[in-house]
């Protein structure tokens, strides 16, 4: 074990099981910080070795002295925050939606600043939510208007309160900005369409995607991969970057779809409505800080997410008709 020991929060979603799931690969000492008491998530992508590997602590991130206990009662080195409630949640409920996103990404902040002689930076998860809006699928990528969701506006609130904690504070951070996150684990938020539509897929099951246009595609494991680089890498100041990712049309994603079930052939469909974010942006900033991350191929990440589910569905860890009712 190396002496990095890493808070992982919101460790029982998709990024942060793919995450917890790295760390543990490499040797390194996790906490996993969530407010669910069993991580449903984990055996998508881990053993049972490596899950009995993570240290568990049930907690909730609006609670500024439970996040404290945790850094210290663990000697934590290194925080990935990701804890955040997804888009549907938070326009249903926008203060809840507002305290866990906004309060509870100060309260990491702060926490972190209190302890700036053992813990470096902060790395934490933006949006492509957090852009300008854009009106059916025209205009330019900019920060000079409104997100279109609450959900965005508080990750643009993320991103001004990484700013401010440099400047008056010297608390390093990066905040990365995922597109649309695909593969098994992703069954939450607005973009996790795409995802159900593969394990439909592979169900034998027919599947519409609410959506369409063009998104900026992540597979999960490679969206990790590059979270815990963000932590390894020296940063300073506060600069927030996008995620790589292929722009696809959702054309093509139908069409990996069926590639790797041709049994679906006919059963995924797309409803033509375009979503307000922008179709693709410019990750070159992120590969600069920490260097190329390998970047599976969309049809080969697609392929590998219904065999995974199909594996997943034998082995009775996934229940198609939960999810697709």
């Amino acid at each position: 074990m190396s002496d990095e020991r890493f808070l992982v929060t919101g460790a029982f979603g998709c990024i942060g099981t793919w995450v917890v799931r790295d760390l543990v690969r490499d040797g390194i000492a996790v906490t996993a910080l969530d407010l669910g008491a069993e991580p449903a998530r984990w055996p998508l992508a881990m053993s049972e070795d490596e899950i009995g590997q993570v240290r568990r602590r049930q907690g909730d991130i609006t609670d500024l002295e439970q996040v404290e206990r945790v850094l210290d009662e663990d000697g934590i080195t290194h925080v990935i925050h990701l804890a955040a409630l997804q888009v549907p949640f938070c326009r249903a409920d926008p203060p809840l939606g507002a305290r866990v996103n906004v309060l509870g990404t100060v309260n990491v902040f702060e926490a972190v600043k209190r302890r700036a002689e053992r813990i470096a930076a902060v790395v934490y998860a933006s949006s492509i939510a957090a852009y300008d809006a854009l009106e059916e699928g025209g205009g330019t990528v900019e920060m000079s208007g409104q997100p279109g969701t609450l959900y965005g506006v508080y990750k643009r609130a993320n991103e001004g309160t990484a700013h401010v904690y440099w400047a008056d504070h010297g608390v390093a951070s990066v905040g990365l900005r995922p597109h649309t996150v695909f593969g098994p684990g992703r069954d939450q938020g607005l973009t996790s369409a795409p995802t159900t539509a593969m394990l439909a897929a592979a169900a034998g099951a027919a599947y519409r995607i609410p959506f369409g246009g063009t998104s900026q595609f992540q597979y999960a494991p490679d969206a990790a991969r590059a979270f815990v680089a963000a932590a390894r890498a020296t940063a300073a100041g506060a600069a927030v970057h996008n995620l790589a990712g292929m722009s696809v049309s959702m054309d093509e994603v139908v069409a990996a779809i069926v590639a790797a079930a041709p049994a679906a052939a006919g059963r995924i469909a797309y409803d033509d409505v375009l979503l307000p974010f922008p179709g693709a942006v410019d990750p070159a900033s992120f590969a600069e800080l920490v260097g190329p991350i390998a970047e599976t191929p969309f049809p080969e990440a697609v392929a590998d997410s219904v065999a995974r589910f199909r594996d997943l569905i034998a082995r009775g860890l996934v229940d198609p008709a939960r999810v697709l009712r």
